[in-house]
């Protein structure tokens, strides 16, 4: 599961939110940005990591298939 970095930026009278350095929303009150910021990491912390596939972690290979040589 990929982790993310939350930040809240002030950009002249209102606070934007990033996720990994990207600007995700505005707000006018930095209360209501922080409890964005705190709402989404609960949420994602809550989340049971996604299951893995032993093929995503295999080397590749470049030996050929035995159903394809002749």
């Amino acid at each position: 599961m990929k982790k993310y970095s939350y930040s809240i930026v002030r950009v002249g009278n209102e606070y934007v939110v990033q996720a990994n350095e990207k600007s995700v929303l505005k707000f006018a009150s930095r209360r209501k940005a922080a409890k964005l910021v705190n709402d989404a990491a609960e949420l994602l912390d809550s989340q049971p990591a996604p299951p893995t596939s032993p093929e995503l972690h295999a080397e590749p290979s470049i030996a050929r298939d035995p159903s394809e040589v002749s």
